[in-house]
Order: C-alpha cells, then structure tokens, then sequence
C-alpha cells in the first residue's frame, strides 16, 4: 500500500482560462496509486512553453496546473513501485521509456509506445490526481511542477544523485536537455562538421553544448539579442550572427559565415513558424539537416518544398532524442559531476508567490533561465 493515504493541501499556480496570468492558490493532491509517486517539489523553473501552456498549448484544457520543469523528491509511494522509495531525488519528464516496446529497444527514437508524450492533460488512467475546491485539475504534461506537491507516474521519473544542483538539475528536465540531446542523438553531429542553432535560450544552448560534445568544428549561432554572443561562445559557439542588423536572410548570412555554403546541421529552437524555412536553407545542398525542436501554439508551418526536394532533410524532435533512463540518466552525471557550464543559464530566481513575475523576466534580454523556488 501507499506510505500515506491522506490528502494534501498544498500551494501551486494555477492558471484559471486561455490568457489569463497566473495565480497562486490552495490546492488537494490526492495520494499516489499503484505505479505513481507523490513528489514534494523543490526547485523549479520556466521556460517558453509554459508561456504557450497558459495560451492552450500542447492542450486546451482549464484550469490547469502549471509548470513541466523541476526537481524533488519522492515523499510517498503507490504498491507497485519498486524501483523508488521515500525520499529519492527525482527528475519528472514527459518521456516514458519501458525499454521493451519497438521503439524503446531501437535506437532510432526515444518516443516510447507503452508510455507516450502525454497532451491530455491528465494520468496515464485519465485521472487527475490534483484538484482545486472540488474540480479537476489539469497539468500540462505528465506532472505539474509548479506545485509544491505533485503525483507522477513511475514510468516517466529519473532518479538522481542526490548532491545534484537542484536548479541544474531542474534545467536538464526539460530545457537544455532537449537541444544537447538533439545534437547528440536526434541529428548525431558528426565530428568536424558545421552547425548553426537557431535561438540561443537554454534549449539553443544545449544544443551548442551537445554539438561541441560531438566534436563540430564550427558553430554558429543566431540570435537578434546581442547578449547571447557572450553565452553562446561559454557553451561552444565559434560564431555569432545577429540578423536583424541586416537586409539579407539569416540563412544567408549562415552561408556567409560558412563559405558561402550551407552547414552540414541546423537546429530551430525558437518555434517561430517563418525560421523553419530559414533553418532548412542554411543547409548544404543534397545531405544538410535540420532539426525542428522548437514549438508553440501556432503549428502549422507552410513548407518550401524546393529547399526539401533538393536533398536536405528535416527531422523533428521531442526532448531531445533523449530516453529517459538510458540517456538523461548520462546527462544529469554530466550535471552533477558540474561538466557542464549549467550555472551560465540561472540568471533570476522568484519564489512560487511572485510567479508572474518569471513571466515578466523571461522577456528581459538578460534572462535565460528563471528558478522558481518552492
């Protein structure tokens, strides 16, 4: 049976309707069933597509508890949990992996079948455990971390060390996690080639990150915010384009910058519809790249044909390539052991009662990761 049966009251934001900012209020977690833990959540953080959440993005489902990053441990257990206890630091993600199905066992995606990305806003049993004065809650994937408690199930935790950074390891949740592992197992750079990262926040950094790990000879990255030069070259970035200083296109001034040919990988990590275009032309010609990783409410993106018949290849990409156990187990060792500059992200901290202001921070030019402390 579970450690505990009993119902808490705990605080979380919670966003009410499409638009509407933010509020922070009292709210019921139900106690974990059979194969689901309860976590007491200690360290969050935001990124883009919590602003997309509260604008019905991956759903449109209200009122819906907030946040898909963080990190805390596990404070109950349901029967059927064998592999976690009471007090364990976990990592909650969105990616299940049972290592037996078809896709778990190839290695061409991390995209588990038993245990899929979840846009219903609710448990794997259509259930929700949370609940605000007698209404159902919904989250935005497979937990909300928002929320100073929060049941997930099993199949979508890592366990880790527990003298990880919490706020690094709240960043590897999703964020920066998702463009290292597009770089090391969605597009799997190949050592000497050239790569441009489109949007240099925490994910277009990863994805920096994981292109050097690969041993890319040169990366370029494009950003109209002159700041993130100075991050970008931290990570890895060997050259910096800020377009907006120019009548010709990004891909363009990519080609320049390379030669005047395409680089052999793009990656598009803004979710800007009209850069998926741009990110596919600053390929090569007959074997360039692109991985799309960047997503928001507004979905469907015309697609030049010509740039893709002409050989190029575009690949989408969901946190990453990265299966939850067998590799972001790799990269939080990576984090804890502090081998990656992980710290260069944490630019402000708000406590759970001022999270609107992490809305507005995100949009200051100097921020790139917001840590909410619960």
């Amino acid at each position: 049976m579970s450690s505990t049966t009993q119902v808490i009251t705990c605080k979380a934001a919670i966003c009410w309707e499409v638009g509407k900012p933010a509020t922070v209020e009292e709210i019921q977690v139900d106690p974990p069933k059979a194969t689901e833990v309860r976590v007491k959540m200690l360290c969050a953080s935001l990124c883009h597509t919590d602003i997309s959440s509260i604008q019905g993005f991956p759903h449109n489902k209200f009122p819906l508890a907030l946040g898909h990053e963080g990190v805390g441990f596990v404070e109950s257990v349901g029967d059927e949990v064998k592999n976690l206890k009471e007090g364990d630091l976990i990592i909650p993600t969105y990616v299940g992996e049972c290592k037996k199905c078809e896709n778990c066992v190839s290695v061409k995606t991390n995209l588990c079948l038993t245990y899929p990305v979840r846009f219903t806003g609710l448990m794997p049993d259509n259930t929700s455990r949370l609940s605000i004065r007698g209404q159902r809650l919904y989250h935005v994937l497979s937990c909300a971390t928002w929320s100073e408690y929060v049941v997930v199930d099993v199949n979508y935790l890592l366990k880790v060390d527990p003298s990880i950074n919490l706020a690094y390891a709240s960043f590897i949740s999703c964020g920066f996690a998702t463009g290292y592992g597009a770089a090391w197992k969605e597009a799997r750079v190949k050592s000497g080639s050239t790569v441009a990262v489109f949007g240099l926040g925490a994910v277009g950094l990863g994805a920096i990150s994981g292109a050097k790990m690969m041993g890319a000879s040169k990366i370029i990255g494009v950003d109209k915010n002159e700041m993130k030069r100075e991050k970008g070259e931290v990570f890895g970035l060997t050259h910096f384009i800020n377009p907006s200083g120019s009548d010709k296109s990004a891909s363009e001034l990519v080609k320049e910058v390379n030669g005047g040919i395409g680089v052999d990988y793009s990656f598009e990590c803004t979710g800007v519809p009209s850069l998926l275009n741009v990110s596919i032309e600053a390929t090569k010609l007959g074997t360039g790249k692109t991985i799309a990783i960047g997503s928001g409410v507004e979905n469907i993106v015309p697609l030049d044909l010509i740039a893709i018949i002409f050989g190029r290849t575009l690949k989408g990409s969901v946190f990453g390539g990265l299966k939850t156990i067998s590799d972001l187990s790799i990269v939080a060792d990576k984090c804890q052991k502090e081998e990656l500059p992980l710290h260069e992200l944490l630019t402000h901290e708000v406590p759970l009662s001022e999270i609107n202001k992490a809305f507005e921070l995100l949009k200051q030019p100097n921020c790139v990761k917001v840590v909410i402390k619960m």
